[in-house]
């Protein structure tokens, strides 16, 4: 009778053992996994604006909007983009398509179609925003985008970041590191070029 005691705890301690060792094994399994995925979500969270940008457009600009009488960069002329907030764009030689004086500013919107909120995007002119007056519009105020450079743009409501009286620019460019060339793309801030040597 003693002796079945025994054995009864002699098996009862290794299916314990057995049982923990297989359970921390299953918990090292969902941890790489969780940590694989982790590392999944933060790149494609890196990549999100670039994937959902509309880099060329149909040319079309909006209403209202004056070209520029004496432009820095000319039409037809050449320039080195300057400027990142595009994968491929900083160090691109651009051809500029056109050349506009108006009103610039960097926006923040939670987009139509749900998700994070956007910080301090570059570029939303003064014609792309509803009902905005003739008057350039002061930091913090907010308007409505009419402009469909990213997915779910296009309806959210902007908080004025920063306005800026400047001349923008609408090229075409090849991205650095190759890739499809981009035509019309809106928009280029006088600042954010540089002659082409």
């Amino acid at each position: 009778m003693v002796k079945n005691n025994k054995n009864n705890s002699l098996s009862l301690s290794l299916f314990a053992s057995l049982f923990l060792v297989l359970g921390a094994c299953s918990n090292d399994n969902d941890e790489n996994a969780g940590k694989k995925e982790s590392t999944e979500e933060k790149e494609n969270m890196e990549g999100m604006d670039h994937s959902n940008m509309d880099h060329s457009s149909s040319g079309e600009v909006p209403e209202g909007l004056k070209e520029a009488e004496k432009p820095a960069f000319e039409v037809g002329s050449q320039a080195i983009i300057k400027s990142d907030h595009m994968e491929g764009m900083n160090g691109a030689e651009a051809t500029i398509v056109g050349a506009y004086d108006t009103t610039v500013y960097t926006v923040s919107y939670t987009p139509t179609t749900g998700g994070e909120r956007v910080e301090d995007h570059k570029w939303v002119i003064h014609e792309e925003l509803k009902d905005a007056g003739n008057e350039p519009l002061e930091q913090g105020a907010e308007a409505t985008i009419e402009a469909s450079h990213i997915e779910g743009m296009d309806g959210a409501t902007a908080e004025i970041d920063s306005p800026e009286n400047t001349t923008v620019y609408m090229v075409d460019f090849t991205p650095v590191g190759g890739g499809d060339e981009v035509k019309n793309h809106k928009w280029v801030t006088e600042s954010e070029l540089s002659p082409a040597e």
